[in-house]
């Protein structure tokens, strides 16, 4: 095997997919399961399917583009590019919008291809990122609707992502109001109301899920076992589907304060030390192009990290009972922005088992 790798096991993530799809069911609620934090490699997406999930959701068009051979429908998370119309109605079944000028495109792209793109429109409930906000939404929704090219399938919202709101019972009922407004005023019928993402499991779990919502979009809680509104373990799941493995490249007894006038590391920031004296300094074969730091933890508890530079990753053996060497290698367990880090870096051999 080539380092650094991300090794996933593929049965951890259909059986994670699987224990979430079903409790999920019992509540009348379908799981797009997300792609997008491991690239959508395609033997991980077909585990999510085969775990159940109805759908395979992804921010990039380039990530569809993968999983065309999928036999289940594919959503595009992120707000489409105008200039990606074409693109959309050819890799992706439905999509998340909120600008008109970007529907309008994308409804002349669907009808020179002879196509109707599916839409789930998306209102702001106070988290700040996409979204009509939501006293406007239902007039916005009259726009679309009869659109040619476009059916108007559902009503969504994110949140948690950018501004931190925890899903509740208050915004998700008025996520179900503004639905039911629209399907009177228009006298139509949506077929989705998407409540969030992994933020909003912890409502299902304590049993605070409005009545209404029918999908969530679910990545975290799949691929790391993770809710994200307050960050708990999700029993049952497993949490070390993703592993992280780097080879030791130099082990020495170094001080643990640099020695001269200290300035700018790399990376423009002027790094602070604490003196623990002499430590048993290890270098892996991984730095800040690979991986994010902040994002990575050793699974030998007695292994702490120093920093990293662009390529090396520097870690403290002093405290290990294992007598580590060079050509070892350490694994780690990911949060998600390593895994995202992880997953983009094209240095990291990526194993599926």
């Amino acid at each position: 095997m080539k380092y650094p790798a991300l090794i996933i096991d593929k049965q951890k993530i259909k059986h994670n997919t699987h224990l979430l799809v079903n409790r999920c069911k019992k509540s009348g609620i379908n799981v797009a399961a997300v792609s997008k934090v491991y690239c959508a490699i395609p033997e991980v997406a077909q585990a999510m399917v085969d775990g159940g999930a109805y759908m395979i959701a992804d921010s990039r068009l380039e990530n569809l583009k993968k999983l065309r051979f999928l036999n289940v429908p594919k959503m595009l998370l992120r707000i489409p590019m105008k200039s990606q119309a074409d693109d959309v109605v050819d890799y992706a079944d439905l999509s998340l919008n909120s600008e008109i000028e970007t529907l309008r495109a994308i409804a002349n792209a669907a009808q020179r291809k002879n196509k109707t793109h599916k839409v789930i429109l998306m209102t702001d409930l106070g988290d700040l990122r996409e979204g009509v906000w939501n006293e406007n939404v239902v007039d916005f929704a009259g726009q679309i609707i009869g659109m040619k090219g476009i059916d108007l399938l559902g009503l969504g919202t994110n949140l948690t992502c950018y501004g931190g709101v925890i899903p509740n019972e208050e915004n998700l009922g008025e996520l179900i109001r503004l639905a039911r407004q629209i399907e009177n005023r228009y006298n139509t019928k949506l077929e989705i109301i998407s409540g969030g993402n992994s933020s909003s499991l912890y409502l299902l779990f304590n049993g605070q899920m409005p009545m209404g919502i029918n999908q969530l979009r679910l990545g975290e809680s799949i691929v790391l076992g993770i809710e994200t509104a307050y960050g708990k373990r999700i029993e049952g799941t497993y949490r070390d589907a993703f592993t992280f493995a780097a080879e030791i490249i130099e082990i020495k007894e170094k001080p643990s304060v640099p020695i001269g006038q200290i300035g700018m590391d790399a990376f423009g920031q002027k790094p602070v030390f604490t003196d623990k004296g002499k430590r048993k300094r290890g270098i892996l074969a991984a730095g800040r192009e690979d991986i994010n730091v902040e994002g990575i933890i050793p699974r030998d508890k007695c292994i702490s990290i120093f920093g990293a530079s662009s390529d090396h990753l520097l870690v403290d053996f002093t405290e290990c009972c294992k007598e580590y060497k060079v050509g070892d290698i350490v694994e780690f367990d990911l949060a998600y922005g390593g895994l995202l880090a992880a997953s983009t870096s094209e240095y990291v051999e990526k194993v599926v088992i």
